[in-house]
């Protein structure tokens, strides 16, 4: 079964870190990718960009509008995603524990079951 391994980023607590932290969670994500491609667990991986960077679109009476955003209250945003191809829930909790994410307060990685996928 496909899961999504959501990182939800809080841009404050990653400035806050040491540069040899943040360093270091950039090598852990590899270390990772590499570890699920040669399990043959990968499909694929997605960083977004800032929520500053992105834009809501709605349509309304069939008129389009875009605005800048989302602004959510929360400090939490997602800031990327792995798709994974496993067994069981466990064994992408299990994987979701090895992204570097998991283990810093006020971040953390979202397990979430693929119910439809098409062209992956």
């Amino acid at each position: 079964m496909k899961y999504v391994l959501v990182l939800n980023v809080n841009t404050e607590v990653l400035e806050a870190l040491p540069e040899a932290e943040q360093q270091a969670i950039g090598a852990g994500h590899q270390k990772f990718m590499d570890t699920i491609k040669a399990s043959g667990e990968f499909v694929g991986t997605l960083a977004l960009t800032q929520p500053a960077e992105s834009a809501v679109v709605k349509v309304r009476n069939g008129v389009p509008a875009v605005t800048d955003g989302p602004f959510v209250e929360s400090k939490e945003f997602l800031g990327g995603l792995y798709l994974i191809d496993v067994p069981s829930r466990e064994r992408a909790a299990e994987l979701a524990a090895m992204i570097p994410d998991a283990g810093i307060e006020g971040l953390g990685v979202e397990v979430r079951g693929v119910v439809f996928s098409e062209g992956l």
